[in-house]
């Protein structure tokens, strides 16, 4: 009995194969899009993609394109294949801007932008592109049941690209490029006012300002230590109990024996 449930297990196997491949190379447009249907429901994208990729130039103006358009999309989406994903998700919401899907398009071919954000650490092309597609599905649906999910996403990404401004700005301290840390670090304070990382922020900079002071020529020197003593003030005014504080205090410290000389 087993036996012949294998059998005829194989045999629609091989059926429904051999139906997918003639469909690929049927010239009938119809065929091909019965099949890839079919193969959509099963959620067997990868080979209705396939499909979908040889009716879609032919099949604008036709009465099934909407939904075409809308699995070819998905197919991409599911496959994760989101460069293309995001490409026909936003073809279709141009193109159909009155189908009950246009909001699902519009989020999902903003998420797929975000999927592509990469680590903090590389390039963020993809992370602000990701920002300002969901900010302008934020604008246009403000009611929708994905913004709540727009929202989160919107965040993750600031928060990602905040993350990566801060550590560009520490990159100069750690290769003791102090002078454009400081710039760096009063851009990213300005920039980012609310950031979690303002009292790090702060700690570098006095640092950064206090390297540049300690180590500076003679007749700019008091310039900078003035410049450092003011860092301190700023980040123990910020918190008085920072972590960095032993370290800063000795720092201060040496700061203000230096100053000393300046006024004799």
């Amino acid at each position: 009995m087993k036996k012949i449930v294998s059998l005829l297990l194989l045999v629609v196997l091989f059926g429904s194969c051999n139906e997918y491949q003639k469909a690929l190379k049927s010239e009938d447009v119809s065929v091909k899009y019965k099949m890839a249907d079919t193969l959509y429901a099963q959620a067997k994208y990868s080979k209705a993609l396939r499909l979908f990729e040889q009716i879609a130039p032919e099949f604008r103006g036709k009465p099934q394109a909407e939904k075409m358009f809308y699995m070819y999309a998905q197919s991409y989406y599911k496959t994760k294949q989101y460069y293309l994903a995001a490409y026909q998700f936003e073809s279709f919401a141009s193109g159909y801007p009155k189908s009950a899907k246009i909001q699902e398009a519009s989020f999902l071919g903003a998420k797929s932008y975000a999927i592509l954000s990469p680590v903090y650490s590389l390039d963020q092309a993809d992370t602000f592109k990701a920002i300002e597609k969901l900010q302008a599905f934020i604008d246009r649906f403000p009611n929708s049941e994905y913004l709540t999910e727009a929202n989160g996403l919107t965040k993750s990404l600031s928060d990602k690209i905040e993350k990566k401004v801060y550590e560009n700005a520490k990159g100069y301290n750690t290769i003791s490029d102090f002078k454009s840390a400081l710039v760096a670090f009063d851009n990213f304070i300005i920039d980012y006012p609310g950031t979690k990382f303002k009292e790090d922020a702060l700690y570098y900079k006095f640092d950064s300002a206090y390297q540049l002071g300690i180590n500076s020529v003679p007749e700019k020197m008091k310039e900078r230590l003035n410049v450092a003593k003011a860092s301190y003030q700023t980040l123990i005014k910020f918190k008085a109990d920072t972590k960095y504080k032993e370290k800063a205090d000795e720092m201060y410290a040496r700061v203000e024996q230096e100053l000393q000389k300046y006024t004799k």
